[in-house]
């Protein structure tokens, strides 16, 4: 055996796509996200008519998307 050649061959360090997999897990939380603030958003404006109200007559919420419920075909009077 040559002293300048190893007496283990070398193998190849399998390598893995760290941004890949990145991608996969990042990619279900923030379709989870953007689904659970689209959610919440349609219901501030489309069904909400005072009930997030916590300080008695308190109908900001309700008055700030009164428009858009207009707007989008929504019923509020």
């Amino acid at each position: 055996m040559n002293p300048a050649t190893p007496a283990i061959p070398a193998l190849p360090t399998p390598r893995v796509d760290a941004r890949g997999i990145a991608a996969a897990v990042a990619t279900p939380a923030w379709l989870a996200a953007v689904t659970l603030l689209a959610l919440t958003a349609y219901y501030f404006l489309g069904f909400d008519q005072g009930a997030v109200s916590v300080f008695g007559s308190d109908t900001h919420v309700h008055e700030f998307v009164h428009d858009a419920r207009h707007l989008l075909g929504f019923p509020c009077h």
